[in-house]
């Protein structure tokens, strides 16, 4: 659903010079997983889920959305940008 409505704004909103793109974050060091992470195998669990052997940090995600919102990315819109560190390989 969500790639529909990425898609379908983009389409919308291109003529007005506006890119809308997915980020689709995988494990995230956040506050939100803490109680999770207390366990040393969860930590170990979430690690081995991506091919890059770490669990994701918020920066990681932050330097993907900063791309996007810079001029650099002006020619990317409708995209589903996969920062799951390889979770979904």
């Amino acid at each position: 659903a969500l790639d529909s409505l990425t898609l379908a704004l983009a389409k919308q909103l291109a003529p007005r010079k506006i890119t809308v793109n997915t980020v689709a974050p995988g494990i995230i060091d956040t506050d939100f997983q803490a109680d999770w992470f207390k366990d040393p195998r969860a930590r170990e669990f979430a690690a081995s889920v991506a091919a890059l052997g770490r669990i994701g940090l918020p920066e990681d995600i932050a330097d993907v959305v900063a791309f996007l919102a810079s001029p650099d990315a002006r020619w990317i819109t409708g995209a589903f940008i996969d920062a799951t560190g390889g979770s979904l390989l």
